[in-house]
């Protein structure tokens, strides 16, 4: 059980540490969505995360040792 605490103008939960690492939450940014009776939280995914590997790792197992690597290092932001 937790409750809202304030912090400064605003208020905040403590979430537990272990609800923390069962939900994968820590050192992430989390999306907070209403639903019915309550409050989603789940942690952000990057829009491109693990792109570039899933990409090497297709390369890969079609026998090949490599495509243009040259626009796999840009930055997906």
């Amino acid at each position: 059980m937790t409750q809202l605490i304030r912090i400064g103008n605003s208020q905040g939960i403590r979430i537990p540490k272990p609800l923390i690492e069962q939900a994968n939450l820590e050192g992430k940014e989390l999306k907070l969505q209403l639903v019915k009776g309550g409050l989603l939280i789940t942690p952000e995914n990057g829009v491109r995360e693990g792109w570039k590997e899933a990409i090497e790792q297709t390369i890969l197992a079609q026998g090949q040792e490599s495509l243009d690597n040259e626009w796999l290092d840009l930055p997906l932001d």
